[in-house]
């Protein structure tokens, strides 16, 4: 097994306008999970590439196991890859496709078979090593694709939107298949994905990427519970979190937000931020909605009602603000209603209008 060290590594393509990567630093300990998520064109992939060896860096390094690989070759970084597409080989069985990469390493037939055994067994594949791809679902390619990459024990595992391919209810299964075979082997993973919910569900950690630099790293619950600027709590979640702009006045009662003429309690450490506007982020599912006004609670109107079967997601007007707020599932509301909103001070977040940074980290 070995770590991943990154450190400020910058690639700017021929005619490009800015860097595919700027100045990246990351490591990734031995035997962890870490998911690169971003939007498409934010470098992820192109850092994952010179991880594989397969795209060099413009100045930085990049060492595996404490050895530096920046300007080794791919095959000479002892590490496997699964791409986006599978890349198996249609005129060969799946025992045939599994062991290529140790029969391209000249490994003994003995050793071959006992491996590609071991990885069929692993990913439910031992009744289908006589099959050809054409034979096999989706699922079962992607399978294969795993399959090789892990049979040839390999210190690093490097993998590019593997999942993407399939479709939604396979995803969602093949998921926590990977997520126990990669705990299972305990190989170093380094993972890219653009599917947010996915990154969250497999990642020891999950760095956040943004215009070729990692805006945000940390454990998934941390990274989405409380993002370090704007762009993250906006990318993360499904609904993003909401935003709204609002007055912040603080007096010996506490830390209020001011949105239009209603009151919001704020968190008690935004007092040395008094009398400035902020941009309030706040999760859906962190919004409790009653039907009748109370003491605390802030009008709004509904324009749209989701029924998703687990919970009732709205669309309501705050003054010139659309929020989506996650209600019960037999939440009895029709769009044109009023509803009334309370937030409780420790789930806001706020930004500074202008640098879109957190104001508490």
């Amino acid at each position: 097994m070995a770590d991943i060290v990154i450190r400020d590594v910058t690639k700017t393509y021929p005619g490009g306008r800015s860097p595919a990567t700027d100045n990246v630093s990351l490591t990734v300990a031995d035997g962890e999970f870490l998911v690169l998520v971003g939007p498409s064109g934010c470098g992820k992939t192109t850092l994952l590439r010179m991880v594989a060896g397969l795209d060099t860096p413009d100045a930085g390094s990049i060492s595996i196991g404490g050895r530096d690989v920046t300007w080794l070759s791919a095959r000479d970084r002892h590490v496997s890859m699964v791409f986006q597409s599978y890349a198996i080989f249609p005129h060969l069985r799946v025992r045939q496709n599994i062991g290529f990469g140790l029969r391209m390493r000249k490994a003994p037939p003995e050793q071959i078979e006992q491996r590609v055994r071991w990885a069929a067994e692993i990913l439910e594949l031992s009744d289908l090593l006589d099959r050809y791809p054409a034979q096999l679902s989706g699922g079962q390619r992607q399978r294969v694709a795993v399959a090789r990459a892990i049979v040839v024990d390999a210190g690093v595992l490097l993998m590019d939107e593997p999942l993407s391919n399939l479709d939604a209810l396979l995803r969602l299964q093949f998921r926590a298949e990977l997520k126990k075979i990669v705990r299972q082997i305990g190989t170093t993973t380094l993972y890219v994905t653009h599917d947010q919910a996915e990154a969250m569900s497999l990642g020891d950690r999950i760095a956040v990427m943004r215009a070729g630099r990692i805006a945000q790293i940390g454990s998934p619950l941390q990274v989405y519970d409380r993002p370090r600027e704007r762009f993250v709590g906006g990318f993360l979640g499904t609904p993003p979190m909401n935003f709204f702009s609002a007055d912040l006045r603080c007096s010996a009662s506490g830390a209020h937000l001011r949105v239009g003429d209603q009151l919001l309690t704020a968190p008690d450490q935004l007092g040395a931020f008094d009398q400035r506007p902020v941009v309030v982020g706040v999760r859906a599912e962190n919004i409790d909605v009653a039907k009748a006004p109370a003491d605390g609670r802030i009008r709004a109107r509904v324009e749209v009602v989701e029924p998703t079967g687990a919970s009732m997601l709205l669309t309501v007007r705050l003054g010139e603000y659309e929020l989506k707020v996650q209600a019960p599932p037999n939440f009895d509301v029709a769009p044109g209603q009023d509803v009334w909103l309370r937030c409780a001070p420790e789930s806001l977040r706020c930004f500074d209008p202008e640098t879109a940074l957190a104001l508490v980290a």
